[in-house]
């Protein structure tokens, strides 16, 4: 019995371990934790919509999977059908659109790099500052994010989050948006420098976030910046209530 008692203390530790693990911890899909952020911003919302731009994949690096698996529903657009073919598997009560966005309507080039690529874009100058280089460049409709709303289900629904990650194409989707009609409590916006030679946090500057267009469109449309995750801009409405 007393050389088996460490034994026991060494398994009821592990169970209690595991007990508190599981209830004080909470697992994070986004790159960089993001979600656990937006969770604790909506942590009374049961129900909510999102909007997930340049959504890429339903589970792995998503900013609103830990939302879908708390009962939320939404859009998710990317500009790759192998992507939303996925959204379509594992996401099939969400409305999932094949197609890319901008400030207007009009022929595009897309610089796609591979099948579900988290680099595929519309910035030729983001494509420039990169030392890899797309496999091939695709001629594309864009849509506009107004036009994605009025043809959803989600149309006359509030809108809780817009998540953009659309390399470096993230002020265009916005540029032309109806912010006084959809009033959209968190929009989550990747801004990137391209003057950096790589995208570390050590390297990165709040001066540049302040002078970037997307943080000044945002502000002007009655938004503040209440967090910053690695290349990730998160905003609230003023009046947004936790």
């Amino acid at each position: 019995m007393v050389v088996g008692q460490p034994y026991k203390m060494f398994f009821i530790k592990s169970f209690f371990n595991k007990l508190y693990y599981k209830k004080y911890s909470k697992k994070s899909y986004s790159l960089s934790n993001v979600d656990l952020v937006l969770d604790r911003l909506f942590k009374d919302i049961n129900q909510g919509v999102y909007i997930d731009v340049g959504c890429n994949h339903p589970i792995k690096y998503n900013n609103t999977y830990l939302l879908h698996e708390k009962g939320w529903r939404g859009i998710n657009v990317d500009g790759d059908k192998s992507s939303i073919k996925l959204f379509n598997l594992f996401r099939e009560k969400d409305y999932n659109v094949n197609c890319v966005l901008s400030d207007k309507e009009e022929i595009k080039e897309f610089y796609f790099y591979h099948e579900r690529s988290a680099i595929n874009t519309l910035s030729k100058e983001l494509v420039n500052s990169r030392t890899t280089k797309p496999t091939k460049i695709v001629k594309i409709k864009s849509k506009t994010l107004n036009q994605i709303l009025k043809s959803s289900p989600f149309n006359i629904s509030k809108i809780n989050l817009l998540s953009i990650d659309v390399e470096n194409h993230e002020y265009e989707v916005l540029k032309n948006f109806n912010f006084s009609e959809y009033k959209i409590d968190v929009i989550v916006a990747e801004c990137i420098d391209l003057s950096q030679k790589k995208l570390e946090i050590h390297n990165q500057s709040l001066n540049f976030v302040m002078n970037s267009n997307i943080y000044k469109l945002l502000v002007s449309n009655d938004y503040k910046l209440i967090n910053w995750i690695q290349s990730d801009l998160i905003f609230v409405r003023n009046d947004f209530e936790v």
